[in-house]
């Protein structure tokens, strides 16, 4: 599909929230400092764009928190509540956008498109990346619809789901290791070739949910591993665990029987891979995914640790009993397909009623 922009002015917001695009050298290293007027100034704009900025926190990004991520998700919806507005644009730290960009998407119902983008190279270098990346996502936002929260860097438009930062460095920051981009950016035009598949949105969760969000940890099986991180984890008081397991999703018997245990508390437990691409799968026993599934794990499919993570914060924020929870994970975690049995079940969500199962949009 091949998107142009006509000839109507676009107005975007650009939410600034710190990150290398915002950072600037503090005597030892570089730290996020520059407003997003900043931020902007530092790029030209795409033709019939305005912009309205609005600086809601400015932090490296390795500094993110689900409170913050909250945060940020209620200043999206209020901007989006300007009929005025075609679109968002944030500027991030590149170390957990990805997570923040899917906590966004599964809550984010509206056809005006979210764009998130930050910078490999800080601002006011002579090679930062920033001041392109910043025309791209603009460009973006000003051009497309219906396709959900997205990742605009070097030149590429990728969805929020599967993105995942895989260049420490490098400007080609972000891909999905397991699926292709959707398009790219380019002489004043934004060319995709699909659409992302994503579940029914989640409706947004209460203003006063940051009070007592729920903790949810990440395990990482090894050579040497035993469960006793994982139990911690549960001692700490976790509600949700990403098992980050070996191969197509496989631990050892003792994981099992941790699993098992949290399971029978009503921990939320989610099992994906260290392996860069690829499904998780039942395959193997022994304490493989097929014992870990039988316990009560949940598959992630391609999803990795941190966006696995923030679905199961995603699924114990919202406003669900208990049996329904599960079946909404498995939704999120495997997309559309699995999520509308535990839509179709009357289930309520704090910060509003339902989206009907299989509204996608």
């Amino acid at each position: 599909m091949e998107w142009i922009r006509d000839e109507r002015p676009r107005r975007i917001t650009l939410i600034s929230t710190g990150g290398t695009i915002a950072s600037r050298w503090q005597g030892a290293g570089y730290a996020a400092e520059a407003a997003g007027s900043d931020v902007l100034g530092a790029s030209a704009l795409p033709e019939g764009v305005t912009v309205d900025v609005v600086d809601l926190f400015n932090v490296n990004s390795s500094r993110m928190t689900s409170v913050r991520q909250l945060a940020l998700l209620h200043a999206v919806h209020e901007a989006l509540a300007d009929p005025g507005v075609d679109g968002v644009v944030i500027t991030h730290g590149t170390d957990t956008l990805e997570e923040s960009a899917f906590f966004l998407d599964l809550h984010h119902s509206d056809p005006r498109p979210v764009v998130l983008t930050g910078a490999q190279r800080p601002i006011g270098t002579g090679d930062s990346d920033g001041p392109g990346n910043v025309y791209d996502a603009l460009q973006v936002a000003a051009s497309v619809r219906d396709l959900g929260v997205l990742v605009v860097f070097d030149g590429l438009v990728h969805p929020a789901r599967g993105t995942v930062k895989t260049q420490t460095l490098a400007s080609d920051a972000f891909s999905d290791p397991s699926a292709q981009h959707l398009g790219k950016v380019g002489f004043g035009r934004v060319d995709t070739h699909r659409s992302p598949e994503r579940p029914a949105p989640l409706p947004l969760p209460a203003a006063d949910a940051s009070a007592a969000l729920p903790r949810v940890d990440v395990i990482t099986h090894h050579s040497d591993a035993d469960p006793l991180l994982f139990r911690a984890a549960l001692a700490a008081g976790a509600r949700g665990i990403v098992l980050v397991a070996t191969g197509a999703g496989n631990a050892t018997p003792e994981f099992v029987d941790a699993v098992a245990e949290a399971v029978e508390q009503g921990v939320l437990v989610a099992i994906t891979t260290r392996v860069p691409a690829g499904e998780v799968a039942e395959i193997y026993t022994g304490g493989g995914a097929v014992d870990l599934v039988a316990a009560g794990g949940l598959l992630t499919g391609t999803l990795r640790a941190a966006q696995t993570r923030i679905a199961v914060l995603s699924a114990l924020l919202a406003d669900v009993s208990p049996n329904h929870r599960t079946e909404l994970l498995r939704g999120l975690l495997n997309g559309p397909a699995f999520q509308e049995p535990a839509l179709a079940a009357g289930s309520r969500f704090s910060g509003g009623s339902p989206t009907p199962a299989g509204a996608h949009h």
